[in-house]
């Protein structure tokens, strides 16, 4: 038996044999560069056998973290920062945008009684116009909400406000034990749609409109594109995606297919398809996938996933699924039309009737029973997803504790990366603008009644492939790494985008690029996130208002039997407790939160009207 100097020693050789292979993909191997043996998939060029996507919704940076690491403690839950912590962040506080700031409105701090607020407006257009070439002064006139209906906190110039680690305690704990970059952005401007397309291919143009009615299995195209699904459409009527449709391989889209808005189809390949050409497994895991009523096997019939909700902190309910958050949707190679489940655990992240598209409840049972996928896509229902207007950061915090507290508490958390990411920034202020690496000349008028493109994007370079409306890099958000194998308290300025992930997953598994002009190609790399000659050999648990319960050593933990659950669950739930087991208030700010209701802030969830934003 090897001594245990002489097993430290390997698995130091073997770490650094994975930097050097990572580093020569890096480089920059052509998409098609195949050729010759094609890597098994337990053979990755880094250690990491196992990545996570923890992917949520609508947060810039500065909406997070414009104070960190310094929080006010006046209320919520106490943060204290290690004076370890670097001090080269680039937010609010260190570029002293906190009270001299060229918007309408200076940024204010909000509590966590306040944590239900209105929804910012965060269309492709006016986020460009946001930032105004870069002086990043008209988030007033251009995303914000105005005035919040439906009871939700709301105040002039609301999108200006930020959270600080009295609320989001979760994330800004997290960033001190691991690595948080404070240079990623949204691959596009716009809402959610884009942002998850973005995630898993790199390309949103490709998009084609379909009739609802023709069903989920083969949809018909519309005579005419709809506006709402197709920007810029060609002569074939494939365009751009800019807003939030529908996906069309999807029994649960348009309200389980009782309203008549046409669905969207996206063309081309992602990631999923190269994972699957390599043999590699994955998953795309979220709330309420299962369906509340199964399809029937009938011809014509649909699934139908309205009946699983869940109350926010608010008291407010929510439908847990979202069709226009689940990418993998709008591809027929990779959707799961009739939300089917899987026939076993074994099943999970491999080619069976559920099609690598699962329920939440799936993710807890397969990383119980060790049979992790190789990467994994996890998406929370409604109410936790941070989305503002139904969500909001204490329910989030919530689900990422409960996740992440579960992953490292597993028999994969020594060789796994987490990474937390999100869709776009609802249209929340974030000082911080990217000079457009790929440029668009849409003028038709946008939806606030200018040209498309606002003159920075019209001036950027020209479009990858010729494809309009994919001006970007867009808007910033946080991006962490949390895994035993990433940098300790460590603030990362590598420019990246949502692209950037997969590009990690593509280079990790050898699988070459997606090509069709996708921003795998330019994406920038997380490898600056991680330090692999120098593990940190973490297991960070958090308690449920997001701090610290324990930090120690990763621990071995034997996978258990288990099995799938083949109905929803937790339908209907609008008890004390959530879907983890944590209170649905924390503690000393439920009766806070009813208290401002009652001066003004009732909170009362109002649904999307029509189809909305994301």
């Amino acid at each position: 038996m090897a001594s245990r100097g002489s097993r430290a020693a390997m698995r130091r050789l073997g770490a650094l044999t994975g930097v050097a292979a990572l580093a020569v993909l890096g480089a920059g191997a052509p998409a098609g560069a195949a050729g010759g043996h094609h890597p098994t998939p337990s053979r990755t060029a880094t250690p990491i056998k196992h990545v996570v996507v923890l992917f949520d919704e609508n947060i810039s940076f500065d909406h997070y973290f414009a104070t960190y690491p310094k929080a006010a403690n006046t209320d919520g839950t106490k943060f204290t920062a290690s004076p370890r912590t670097p001090r080269d962040i680039d937010n609010l506080r260190t570029a002293g945008l906190l009270k001299h700031n060229p918007n309408q409105y200076a940024p204010k701090r909000l509590t966590p009684q306040q944590a239900m607020t209105c929804d910012q407006n965060h269309d492709y257009g006016p986020e460009q116009y946001a930032y105004n070439g870069g002086k990043a002064d008209r988030f007033v006139q251009n995303t914000d909400s105005g005035k919040c209906s439906g009871g939700l906190f709301g105040e002039p110039g609301l999108v200006m406000d930020y959270y600080d680690g009295n609320t989001v305690t979760g994330l800004w704990n997290y960033a001190q034990h691991y690595a948080l970059n404070d240079r990623s952005f949204s691959s596009v401007y716009g809402p959610s749609t884009p942002g998850a397309i973005n995630l898993v291919s790199g390309q949103t143009h490709g998009v084609i409109s379909t009739d609802p009615a023709s069903g989920t299995e083969n949809p018909r195209q519309t005579a005419t594109p709809d506006p709402h699904a197709v920007q810029s459409p060609d002569a074939k009527g494939v365009g751009t995606m800019v807003n939030d449709p529908d996906p069309a391989f999807d029994d649960c889209s348009d309200k389980d297919h009782t309203s008549k808005n046409a669905l969207a189809v996206m063309q081309g390949r992602n990631i999923g398809d190269v994972l699957n050409s390599r043999k590699v497994s994955w998953g795309w895991f979220q709330g309420g996938f299962r369906a509340s009523t199964p399809w029937d096997g009938t011809a014509g019939h649909y699934a139908k996933c309205g009946g699983t909700t869940h109350t926010n902190v608010g008291g407010a309910a929510a439908v847990d699924y979202s069709p226009h958050h689940s990418p993998f949707q709008y591809y027929k190679s990779t959707a799961n039309p009739h939300h089917l489940p899987p026939k076993s655990v074994d099943e999970i992240g491999h080619a069976g009737p559920a099609n690598h598209n699962y329920d939440l409840t799936d993710f807890d049972a397969v990383l119980k029973a060790g049979k992790l996928p190789a990467v994994s896509f996890l998406k929370a229902p409604e109410y936790q997803d941070a989305h503002a207007g139904y969500s909001d950061p204490l329910d989030e915090q919530h689900f990422l504790v409960n996740q992440i507290n579960h992953i490292q508490q597993s028999p994969q958390w020594k060789d796994t990366a987490v990474v937390v990411a999100y869709d776009d920034s609802d249209g929340w202020y974030d000082h911080a603008f990217a000079t457009p690496r790929n440029g668009s000349k849409d003028t038709s008028t946008g939806s606030n009644g200018k040209p498309t493109d606002s003159p920075a994007c019209q001036a950027g370079p020209a479009a990858a492939g010729g494809y309009a409306d994919r001006c970007g890099p867009g808007t910033r958000q946080p991006l962490l790494v949390i895994s035993p194998y990433s940098k300790v308290n460590r603030i990362d300025h590598t420019p990246t985008e949502q692209t950037s992930i997969i590009k990690f997953v593509e280079d990790n598994w050898h699988t070459g690029r997606i090509g069709d002009a996708s921003f795998d190609s330019r994406a920038g790399s997380l490898q600056g996130m991680f330090d692999f000659r120098h593990p940190n050999n973490k297991q960070v648990l958090l308690n449920t208002d997001g701090s610290v319960k324990s930090v120690g050593p990763v621990r071995h933990v034997d996978p258990v039997a288990t099995t799938i659950t083949q109905g929803p669950a937790m339908q209907n739930a609008a008890s004390a407790t959530d879907s983890a087991g944590f209170p649905a208030l924390p503690a000393g700010i439920g009766a806070a939160v009813v208290a401002a209701g009652a001066t003004g802030t009732v909170l009362v969830l109002r649904r999307r009207k029509g189809r909305g934003t994301a």
